[in-house]
């Protein structure tokens, strides 16, 4: 992207308190995102975050997401199009106490994570999937991994999952099979599909372990 001059917006999404070569993820563009969704590490119900070193570009952002606004002590004039995407003061005090238990969180899901790996150190067919080399993970959403990809033997063990009080789940759908995007430009996504037939959540909450 910096030889040709592309900006990077960095969808950082899941992946808060995770880090790539000691560098944490939603750094690594001109803006990165974080996502505080239900099901994130932290929550505030909804929405999320935006994160940059570009004042112009936070000054901009926040200008979009508070209806485009002018200050003014009595007048109320838009000066364009904006959009309300702020977080009710209520919801970023409960994202603001969570950011104070976000290293015990991470604490849990990684002691969480190393257990999983204890336990499917030995299973044939598949393994867990870890941090590779040089990261640091959240393990927001543990994972496990066939050895060869098959969508039947993957909903097998979801049933068999799910017959036993466990809430396992498949990977997102890829994008070019949902009925909107079927007429869309596409390109063979042969890795992707593979690992889609392959990849199985598993419960990850850091409510699971006790420290």
């Amino acid at each position: 992207a910096s030889r040709f001059g592309i900006p990077v917006v960095e969808d950082a999404a899941e992946s808060i308190g995770s880090s790539v070569g000691g560098r944490m993820t939603g750094t690594f563009g001109l803006l990165g995102i974080l996502s505080f969704n239900g099901n994130k590490t932290i929550t505030t119900g909804g929405g999320g975050a935006i994160l940059t070193n570009d004042s112009a570009l936070a000054k901009r952002a926040k200008h979009l997401t508070t209806t485009a606004k002018v200050p003014h002590r009595w007048e109320f004039f838009h000066d364009e199009v904006g959009y309300n995407f702020r977080l009710p003061n209520l919801n970023a005090a409960m994202g603001c106490a969570q950011l104070e238990r976000l290293p015990d969180i991470l604490k849990r899901k990684r002691l969480l994570a190393d257990r999983f790996m204890s336990s499917f150190s030995g299973a044939s067919g598949l393994a867990f999937v870890s941090e590779p080399a040089g990261t640091n993970s959240n393990y927001w959403l543990n994972t496990v991994k066939l050895d060869i990809p098959d969508t039947a033997i993957r909903n097998k063990l979801l049933e068999a999952a799910y017959a036993r009080g466990y809430h396992c789940r498949p990977v997102w759908r890829l994008l070019h099979k949902l009925p909107m995007y079927q007429n869309c430009p596409r390109a063979e996504l042969t890795t992707a599909e593979a690992l889609e037939a392959s990849l199985i959540s598993i419960p990850s909450s850091a409510r699971l372990v006790e420290i």
